[in-house]
C-alpha cells in the first residue's frame, strides 16, 4: 500500500471524525435551543423574563391538559389577550369593582367617549352594588368574574378552594345582574392554574389576561399611568386598570386622558376574544 493511499485514508478518517463531532455538536445545540425555546414559551411569547404581569398570568396555568375530574370546558380555556376586532384596537379592562364612586366615574367617561370596557367584579362588591352591575351591562360593557376574596395566592391553594372562589363569585354576579352573561374570568394577580382555567371555561368564561399593566393600583400618578399605557401598547391591546380596591382618582384622571388619546389616534374600542 502506498504512502499516498495511507495518507488519503488517514485524511478521510480525520474528516469523518470531524464530521461526527460536528453532527454531535449541532444536535447538542439544537437540544439547547429547544430547551431555551421552551423556557421562553413558558414565560410568555414576546415577554421578557419575569414579566408575569405583562403576560397577564402566571406560568402555573400554562398547561392545556384537561382534567377528567373536572367538568369539560365549553369555551377555549387558554388565556386570552387578543381583540375581537382586527387592526388598531384596544381592550380596556377595569378590576376590583364595582365601587359606588369610581365605577360610576369610569362609566361616565366611557359613555362620553363612546368607549367600551370589561369590568372584572369581585363577588361581594357585585352583591353590594347590583345597580352598578346592571348599569355596566345596560351601557354595553361586559362582565368578568374576579373571584370572591381577590386572593393573589389562589394558585397555591387546593382546587376545591379555587373552584369555590370562582363559582361563588359567579353566583353573586349572576344574582346582581339578573343572570346576564359573564364573559370572562380573571384570576387575581394573574394566579391562574390549569384547573382554575378549566373550571372557568366549563362555565362559559374565557380566561382573561392582559398585555398592558401601568401599576395604577400603586397610585404612581396619572402621568405615569398614561405614559406606561402608551409605552406598553406595542405588546398587545388589553389594558389592565382598576376601578375598585382603593382610591382610584389617579386612574380616573389617566383614563380620561387616555380615552381622548385613543380617539385622536383612531383606536377601535374592542373586547377580548370570548369564543
Amino acid at each position: 500500500m502506498s504512502n499516498d493511499t495511507n495518507n488519503t485514508r488517514g485524511s478521510n478518517g480525520r474528516r469523518v471524525g470531524t464530521l461526527r463531532r460536528a453532527v454531535v455538536t449541532a444536535a447538542a445545540l439544537a437540544l439547547t435551543g429547544t430547551a431555551a425555546f421552551a423556557v421562553l414559551a413558558e414565560r410568555g411569547a414576546g415577554q421578557p423574563a419575569g414579566a408575569a404581569g405583562a403576560a397577564g398570568g402566571k406560568t402555573a396555568g400554562a398547561s392545556t391538559t384537561i382534567d377528567p375530574a373536572l367538568p369539560a370546558p365549553t369555551v377555549d380555556m387558554a388565556i386570552v389577550r387578543e381583540s375581537e376586532d382586527d387592526g388598531k384596537s384596544v381592550n380596556l379592562t377595569l378590576d376590583d369593582g364595582p365601587d359606588p364612586r369610581w365605577t360610576q366615574k369610569a362609566l361616565e367617561l366611557l359613555k362620553r367617549y363612546k368607549a367600551k370596557a370589561v369590568f372584572c367584579l369581585t363577588g361581594p362588591n357585585a352583591a353590594a352594588h347590583p345597580d352598578l352591575v346592571r348599569r355596566i351591562v345596560a351601557e354595553g360593557h361586559r362582565l368578568c368574574d374576579h373571584s370572591v376574596s381577590h386572593d393573589v395566592a389562589m394558585d397555591k391553594k387546593p382546587v376545591s378552594y379555587q373552584e369555590k372562589e370562582i363559582l361563588d363569585a359567579k353566583r353573586m354576579i349572576d344574582e346582581a345582574s339578573g343572570g346576564e352573561r359573564i364573559w370572562y374570568y380573571r384570576a387575581p394577580g394573574g394566579a391562574f392554574t390549569a384547573q382554575s382555567r378549566q373550571i372557568a371555561a366549563a362555565h362559559g368564561m374565557r380566561n382573561l389576561g392582559w398585555n398592558v399593566d401601568p401599576g395604577d393600583f400603586r397610585q404612581p400618578g396619572a402621568d405615569t399611568i398614561v405614559r406606561t399605557v402608551k409605552d406598553q401598547l406595542s405588546t398587545g391591546p388589553t389594558v389592565l386598570l382598576h376601578d375598585g380596591g382603593g382610591n382610584r382618582a389617579q386612574t380616573m384622571e389617566a383614563l380620561e386622558r387616555l380615552l381622548l388619546w385613543f380617539v385622536e389616534e383612531r383606536y377601535v374600542f374592542s373586547f377580548p376574544k370570548a369564543g
